[in-house]
């Protein structure tokens, strides 16, 4: 019983008093004895239907709006208390590095989630309700949806804004218990709906629903709330100044900020299937620019470390030796090192087409219970569950596929930049001689990368194969023999690529030849740009190379246009299949109904984008093909003889070098040797000095030691490690430090050491930041001393067993260069093994074994006193020295080399002030380690923050043509758009819903109008595809020339403090990216939203309800773009082609 049954008792009793005693019993039962029987009845009532009164859904709705009440009554006492506590605070500060725990992100998503989906629930209640009648239970479900949409937003924005600075390692005592009641009620909700279901109560549909959500979103909130704590990592007070342990402990962590391995390794099943181990640092760039130290690093399959040896291993076995290198022998070594991950992608990529052919399998069954044909009870629910799985399954396959796939191209792209790499430091002579830096680069950036991006496309070259199966049969079940026609049409459309793509290949093959000519040329040109300046040639140069691109531009228009003409003919190719296929039905009499009509489509379209993607796949796996072949026969290509010199394990010999009839040529092709008869025995910690006149092979004789120069004949033995200092510096860019140390640790002693020794104290204080001063490229701003002794210092600290100085003295005065020897070869190298070659007579004495040199061979060798009166040709290097001298005033000339030497001083140390002074007005608003870092004279490239303005793309789109070419292209992709869906609908409204339904149309008519629109389309995708690669042509060659033009007439110093790899890259690779995709990308994103909107326009026309999805879908996609980490670093090139 419930109120409504009191009053019916109640009035009976009422109408049993006589009418006159009426007003007196009135007054005497309301004040005596009526009030007592009446509650005495209520109360009867309830405690006999207590159970009943508690399973009315007005009652739960009622108590799980006011427990949403009690929520944000709690919250608002908690946002006071807090504004109350803002004075106590500040006398408190804590810096926190704002990392939560997963659990904690977690439930902020959650919150807003349960907030959406009881909004969306609130507004499709409030449309049932008013459609069917309102009612007290409506009103109440209602009131509760609301409050719960509001409560939990509310929530969201408590844990977003209260708590996020927290310490607190678990959250309020009161949110969990509020928690723990939800859940309890939540459960309760849904074990009355099962219960009311088996007694066939009819209940809303979206009550059962919301409280599935609610038992689901409760018990995680309880796991979080009593299990999961709220955890920072990382966390520090902020201590005083004078305590230096804490910031020592921020140097060390962020030190070794990159040191942590990726959460991926450790991350569990439900944190892989939703990517959720990328969260710590998607919240790290949106909090900060991402620096090296924040990325963690990476597994040991994915990094180079341990992919590198596997694919070696697995080339080794395919191949040997280098030389027997094929292009097949490297794909099947590159496949067989990702084997596991290929398999796995091959699953996910066949689970994600059988669940995208889910839909259209069943649309015909669905429209047949939409016109009234069900088979079983609850039908409708059983398909929309099926759609529903089949495209959450879709989904996380594609995502998972995409993700593995691009493993595996980032692990190939980095083995092969690794392969060429070393491939480059082993080259022979007569290999580099063939190959500059520029074009390796080229196949470092542009051939790597492409190879990488193909892992995109591996699967797509059977997987349409299987995709056309599966879509032959369920066209066979719906249009029966049609589907042969289908098939056939199919084919053809497949057959009809061959030529293109095989013209694709052929441009593809020549735009590379095109781009390794101009490359090289800019390579070359970029090295010796200083030259040029001073002569005034570089706009002759620049001609030079802007020729160069004129041929290449010549093959990349032919290649464009080619790419558009073999994406109009497939773009095409499913209407063409639709045409041929209803064709088929027409003329075989099959007859076609809506549904079957819908099913075909919707299969069709599916089928769409293999076919869409088959050219592209084409394109790319003949622009793999080219560069596989590139990379391979660069790979093939001669080494340095790897049997020149024997090594000897280090300390077995007292020998250190040791030469046997040896007889050397730098080209083996050549009739005369480079060096003959040549025998030399040098024992351990022997100095040993090289002489003669020049070009008599003294720089021969120690390549010869490095193993530089191939053997002809004769026996090499080593023993120890070597360390080489050429005659020309080699100076990397970056630090002197980093040069001097060149990857081992500091040892601070030593390397003061090594200073003293090289006299290099009194340098590194002129320079502005000590060792910490970056040196530019080739050491632009360093004298020629200066690199010489930074490169002797860089062999010192090396340690080595075994030293080759190619006379590294030229290079300094003469009191610089008696230093150098003195502290150098006679002090810390004592008791190392020395070869040193020497124009310098005064230099000669000291060696423990002199050989003198004439036309590669040792005319003589032994001591100074012994060999000065034994040969002629020693003796003629003496003499020369000496008249030399004779002939200068000593005095005159000392004092020219002391005021040059000074002069040179007081330039360089001119040209840092001058710097320093143009960079004042800077300094003044900076920071101090801004100050460091904008001194120096090579500076780091430039990162933007966020996203890429409008304005960026604006200018990038409109600079052909004016962009008088956009409204064409975006009017012939709404024209495509409406004509296609135009055709769609005029199929489904033609044919009858089923055979016993007359057809609006005949059928001549049904197929000339579809004809018509397919005609119609397929011009559109033509005129689109032909604009846009014309477009895009001609920005590449505007972008090429502009560049170029601002480059070559920029000033010296900007070349200075450019790397040319830097500029190289922008030459190769984000040119390459200019010529080919960038325009294509962005039109595929204006081509994806125009279909956006008119699906979104087709479906408002049906049921305009599907806003109230659309709104807040598109709204949290926007969302979760703006939450990507935009501090991450912009697609930055290889830092070796900068070095």
């Amino acid at each position: 019983m419930s109120w409504l049954s009191c009053t019916p008792i109640f009035s009976c009793r009422n109408r049993n008093i006589p009418q006159k005693q009426h007003k007196i019993m009135e007054l005497v039962d309301s004040s005596n004895h009526g009030m007592s029987i009446l509650f005495s009845h209520y109360y009867s009532s309830l405690m006999n239907s207590g159970t009943d009164f508690l399973m009315k859904p007005v009652f739960l709705r009622g108590f799980s709006g006011s427990l949403h009440l009690v929520l944000l009554f709690v919250l608002f006492i908690s946002w006071m208390c807090n504004k109350f506590k803002v004075a106590h605070s500040e006398g408190s500060k804590e810096r926190f590095n704002n990392s939560k725990s997963l659990c904690y992100k977690l439930a902020e998503i959650s919150c807003l989630g349960v907030s959406v989906f009881s909004l969306v629930l609130c507004l499709l209640s409030y449309f049932y309700w008013y459609r069917n009648g309102w009612s007290d239970e409506g009103l109440v479900t209602l009131l509760d949806l609301a409050l719960r949409t509001l409560a939990w937003g509310t929530l969201c924005v408590y844990l977003r804004t209260q708590l996020f600075n927290s310490v607190e390692s678990e959250y309020p005592f009161l949110l969990r218990v509020w928690w723990g009641f939800y859940v309890c009620i939540s459960c309760y909700c849904l074990v009355i709906d099962v219960v009311l279901y088996k007694k066939h109560v009819s209940l809303p549909v979206q009550n059962l629903v919301s409280d599935i959500v609610s038992v689901v979103s409760g018990l995680f909130f309880c796991y979080v709330g009593f299990f999961g704590k709220n955890e920072g990592e990382d966390t520090l007070l902020e201590e005083p100044l004078l305590n230096r342990d804490s910031s020592n402990e921020v140097e060390s962590n962020k030190s070794k900020g990159n040191e942590n391995v990726t959460p991926y390794l450790n991350a569990g099943f439900f944190s892989i299937l939703t990517f959720s181990w990328m969260g710590p640092l998607i919240t790290i760039g949106n909090k900060k620019t991402l620096d090296l130290e924040d990325v963690p690093q990476l597994g040991p399959s994915d990094s180079v470390f341990g992919a590198f040896p596997n694919f070696k291993n697995k080339l080794e076995a395919e191949c040997g030796t280098s030389n027997g290198l094929t292009t097949l022998k490297l794909t099947k070594a590159l496949i067989f090192s990702a084997w596991k991950e290929v398999l796995l992608t091959a699953f996910l990529a066949i689970m994600n087409t059988l669940a995208s052919y889910v839909g259209p399998y069943f649309i015909d069954t669905f429209v047949q219970y939409l016109n009234g044909r069900r088979s079983y009870k609850n039908e409708g629910y059983v398909l929309v569950s099926v759609f529903f799985a089949a495209k959450l399954v879709e989904c996380l396959a594609q995502r998972h596929w995409i993700f593995r796939l691009q493993q595996v191209g980032i692990r190939v792209r980095s083995v092969l930049i690794v392969m060429i790499y070393n491939k480059g430091l082993t080259l022979s002579c007569q290999s580099k001689q063939g190959h500059t830096s520029g074009e390796i680069i080229n196949f470092m950036t542009v051939d790597a990368d492409r190879i990488g991006d193909f892992s995109w496309y591996m699967h797509e070259t059977w997987m349409v194969l299987v995709q056309i199966v599966i879509a032959l049969l369920i066209l066979y079940r719906n249009v029966g023999l049609a589907s042969i026609a289908a098939m056939v049409a199919t084919v053809l459309v497949m057959l009809a690529n061959v030529p293109l793509g095989k013209l694709q290949k052929k441009f593809q093959g020549k735009i590379m030849e095109s781009k390794d000519k101009r490359m090289k040329a800019t390579s070359e040109i970029l090295r010796n740009m200083r030259i040029l300046k001073l002569q005034g040639w570089e706009m002759k140069f620049l001609a030079k190379i802007m020729e160069i691109r004129k041929t290449e531009a010549g093959w990349l228009k032919k290649y464009v246009y080619t790419s558009a003409m073999t994406s109009f003919v497939f773009w095409g190719a499913p209407t063409f299949v639709s045409v041929v296929t209803f064709g088929t039905c027409m003329l075989m009499g099959i007859p076609l109904e809506s549904g079957k009509i819908l099913s075909a489509l919707a299969t069709i379209r599916i089928l769409q984008e293999p076919i869409y993607s088959l050219p592209e796949t084409i394109s790319m796996v003949a622009q793999t093909k080219v560069s596989l072949d590139r990379i391979a026969s660069f790979l093939c290509l001669d080494d340095l003889q790897s049997d020149v010199i024997e090594r000897l394990p280090r300390g077995s010999s007292d020998t250190a070098i040791e030469i046997i009839d040896g007889n050397f040529c730098w080209d083996l092709s050549s009739s005369s040797a480079t060096l003959e008869d040549i025998n030399v025995k040098v024992q351990q910690g022997m100095r040993v000095a090289v002489c003669g006149t020049v070009g008599s092979g003294k720089s021969s004789l120690l390549s010869c030691i490095l193993g530089e120069v191939p053997k002809i004949s004769g026996t090499v033995k080593l023993c120890g490690t070597k360390a080489y200092v050429a005659q020309s510096p080699w100076i990397q860019s970056g630090k002197i430090e980093e040069n001097i140390l060149f990857g081992m640790e500091m040892e601070r002693e030593k390397y003061e050491k090594v200073l003293e020794a090289c006299s290099l104290k009194k340098d590194l204080e002129i320079l502005p930041f000590g060792d910490q001063t970056v040196i530019g490229e080739r050491g632009i701003n360093l004298s020629g001393g200066q690199k010489q002794r930074i490169q002797i210092a860089r062999a010192l600290y090396q340690d080595a067993d075994i030293y080759l100085f190619d006379d590294p003295f030229s290079a300094v005065d003469a009191h610089t260069g008696s230093h150098l020897f003195k502290e150098c070869l006679l002090g810390l190298l004592d008791s190392k093994t020395v070869v040193y070659v020497t124009h310098q007579v005064e230099f000669l004495p000291a060696a423990d074994l002199i050989l003198v040199m004439r036309d590669g061979r040792i005319t003589q060798a032994g001591k100074y006193d012994d060999i000065l009166n034994s040969g002629t040709d020693f003796m003629e290097l003496v003499g020369a020295h000496k008249e030399a001298f004779s002939g200068l005033d000593f005095n005159e000339a000392g004092s020219v080399s002391g005021s040059m030497s000074k002069e040179a001083g007081n330039l360089d140390s001119t040209n840092w002030v001058v710097e320093k002074q143009e960079d004042k007005d800077v300094q003044n608003c900076k920071e101090d380690d801004v100050v460091s870092s904008k001194g120096q004279i090579i500076q780091e490239e430039e990162r933007e923050k966020g996203g890429v303005g409008f304005s960026v793309y604006w200018k990038f789109i409109t600079m052909a043509y004016g962009g008088t070419l956009v409204p064409i292209i975006l009017l012939a992709q709404v024209l495509f758009q409406t004509l296609q869906i135009g055709s769609n609908y005029w199929m489904a409204w033609a044919t009858p819903v089923s055979e016993d339904v007359k057809p609006s149309v005949d059928s001549s008519t049904l197929m000339i109008v579809y004809v018509a629109l397919a005609i119609g389309s397929s011009f559109c995708v033509l005129v689109r595809s032909m604009l846009i690669r014309t477009a895009g042509y001609s920005t590449a060659n505007q972008l090429f020339s502009k560049m170029h033009f601002c480059i070559f007439r920029a000033p010296m110093s900007f070349f200075d403090a450019t790397p040319s790899g830097r500029i190289l890259s922008r030459a190769s690779t984000d040119q390459s990216a200019v010529d080919f995709s960038i325009l294509n990308e962005m039109g595929a994103v204006a081509f994806s939203i125009i279909q956006l909107l008119g699906i979104i326009a087709v479906m408002s026309q049906v049921a305009w309800q599907v806003f109230i999805i659309f709104i807040p879908v598109i709204a949290a996609c926007i969302w979760y773009q703006v939450q990507q980490p935009s501090g991450a670093l912009m697609k930055n090139q290889d830092l070796g082609t900068q070095i």
